[in-house]
């Protein structure tokens, strides 16, 4: 089994990834693993843009609180494919992605990023389900 050294965290920056947030921090400093905290703005407004620079820098303040060496990526595009393109260029050995527990039919019905993501990415993918299902 290969060495994990760079773990990506896929995040909307919602309460329903924060167990995936946590879950990834808990890796990366468990593995000595490089964090790269991911968020992906399908073309956003400038608002949204800098509410999630600010969400993003708080994660991985968090992380490198806790002792890993993290750092954040804001990329714009198809969530899905985007997290995939991410992946590849950082060399990610694996992502860490959340859901929003909303089960088979939401994903029949509204399409799912980690859904996409497991069934496409070229390395494995942990996905979390948040403590708690979340309306919606």
């Amino acid at each position: 089994m290969s060495r994990i050294e760079t773990i990506l965290l896929a995040t909307d920056a919602s309460p329903a990834s924060e167990a995936a947030t946590e879950a990834a921090i808990d890796l990366a400093c468990g593995l000595g693993a490089r964090l790269l905290v991911l968020s992906v703005l399908p073309g956003a407004s400038p608002g949204t843009r800098s509410g999630r620079q600010l969400a993003l820098e708080g994660i991985v303040a968090s992380a490198r609180a806790a002792g890993a060496i993290a750092e954040e990526l804001l990329w714009e595009g198809d969530p899905g494919e985007t997290i995939l393109e991410a992946a590849r260029a950082e060399s990610a050995d694996l992502i860490v992605v959340g859901t929003h527990g909303r089960g088979p039919v939401g994903r029949l019905f509204l399409g799912s990023v980690s859904d996409h993501v497991v069934r496409h990415a070229r390395c494995p993918v942990t996905v979390v389900r948040p403590l708690r299902t979340t309306p919606g």
